[in-house]
């Protein structure tokens, strides 16, 4: 029979589970293996659940362990955010823990981020930056607590989280300087067999050029594919090929990299999405950040 969830055995099996054996979680929470253990044992008869595979002496977390560990993860990351709440009531600390998908360019990034910070909250983030799916299996384990992305999370996507669309903006496309004249009378033509500079794959932005290339009937030559949207920039810089960016980070690629804007299309629309978990719903820190991010869309379309 299932019984009540008892959050001492529970601490301990996330220790085990978090650490990899009982050897390492006893000397994490300073308590004899026998006890941990023993302990483990008494919650999965208590929960009428095998949590582990017994291997000689190693432990396998099984399916329903997995289930049961997203669960306490979550709960004991909410419980180190109360004490800290609590630790700091006098000086509220609120920290984040962000995500960028690596589609984005890092000044769109920088400039969606870039909010006032209060010094007597101590308000302050930790940036990490990563692909689609690799940053929604963070944020699914508690380690994210946002993600700033080009696409929505799917709505069957097994995690309790909701996307907030922050705007949207057409494209700009450059040119190293000495090229720009003779192709900007004959946009988008004028790209037909040039040497264009792609994201990957990954991106949203590689799906939509491709499918915008065909409906042009637009034959440019792609030269390279780049992760990196920075080194792609340095690349189109000195004179390897075009490249393209969204419109609203226009300014700061003609100045930063000493190009020209070859031309601009709204037929392409590039979208911006806050991933929120729902745990982080009501978070002030969060809730800054949307609005900031709204607005410089709104200024800006």
């Amino acid at each position: 029979m299932f019984g009540k969830i008892n959050l001492k055995h529970l601490r301990y099996f996330y220790a085990v589970a978090s650490e990899g054996s009982i050897a390492s979680a006893s000397n994490a929470l300073h308590i004899s293996p026998q006890t941990i253990s023993g302990q483990i044992g008494v919650f999965e008869d208590s929960i009428g659940i095998q949590l582990f595979d017994r291997v000689g002496k190693k432990l396998i977390i099984t399916d329903a362990g997995k289930h049961v560990l997203r669960y306490a993860e979550e709960i004991f990351v909410l419980s180190s955010e109360l004490e800290q709440s609590l630790k700091n009531s006098s000086c509220e600390t609120r920290s984040l823990t962000v995500g960028t998908t690596d589609s984005i360019p890092k000044i769109l990034s920088l400039e969606l981020l870039s909010i006032d910070t209060n010094e007597a909250t101590s308000d302050h983030w930790v940036c990490r930056e990563g692909d689609f799916a690799q940053l929604l299996s963070e944020i699914a384990v508690n380690k994210l607590d946002l993600i700033i992305s080009d696409r929505p999370v799917s709505p069957d996507y097994p995690i309790r989280a909701h996307s907030c669309f922050l705007g949207e903006c057409g494209l700009s496309f450059y040119s190293a300087k000495q090229d720009c004249e003779s192709m900007r009378s004959d946009f988008p033509q004028s790209l037909n067999h040039q040497a264009f500079l792609m994201p990957s794959d990954k991106s949203t932005q590689h799906r939509n050029l491709r499918s915008w290339f065909t409906d042009k009937n637009l034959e440019p030559r792609i030269a390279a594919e780049f992760d990196d949207s920075a080194l792609m920039k340095y690349f189109g810089q000195i004179g390897h090929g075009i490249f393209c960016t969204p419109s609203i980070v226009e300014a700061h690629v003609t100045s930063q990299y000493n190009v020209e804007v070859v031309g601009r299309t709204n037929d392409i629309k590039e979208r911006f999405y806050a991933i929120i978990p729902d745990r982080k719903s009501k978070h002030p820190f969060v809730q800054r950040i949307i609005e900031h991010a709204i607005g410089l869309f709104t200024e800006t379309s």
